[in-house]
C-alpha cells in the first residue's frame, strides 16, 4: 500500500507540473543571480493555474532557492514563519 501512495503522489506531482506556465521556459529565469530582478519569473507565475500547487511543493520540500509559485526565497521564508506562528497560536 505504501508504494501505491508514493506512486499516486508522484502522479499528482507530475500532473500539476504538466499544467505549469513555466513548462518549457528557461529554468535560469527562475533562479536569478543574487540581487537580480525576479519580475520576469513572477510574471510567468502570475496567471498560472497551478501556482498554489507549485508554492506548496516548494514549501513542503524546503526549496531554498528560486521563484516557486510566484514567491522568492525571502517571501517563502516569511510565509513559513507566518504559518508556524499561526500553528503555535492554534495549539495554545
Amino acid at each position: 500500500m505504501a508504494g501505491m501512495d508514493q506512486e499516486q503522489d508522484e502522479r499528482i506531482e507530475k500532473n500539476w507540473q504538466d499544467e505549469a506556465n513555466c513548462l518549457g521556459v528557461d529554468p535560469d529565469l527562475f533562479f536569478p543571480e543574487r540581487g537580480a530582478s525576479t519580475r520576469e519569473a513572477k510574471e510567468v507565475c502570475r496567471g498560472c493555474v497551478v501556482r498554489l500547487e507549485c508554492l506548496e511543493y516548494a514549501l513542503s520540500n524546503g526549496e531554498k532557492f528560486g521563484i516557486w509559485g510566484g514567491l522568492s526565497e525571502r517571501e517563502r521564508r516569511r510565509l513559513r514563519r507566518q504559518r508556524a506562528l499561526a500553528a503555535r497560536k492554534d495549539a495554545v
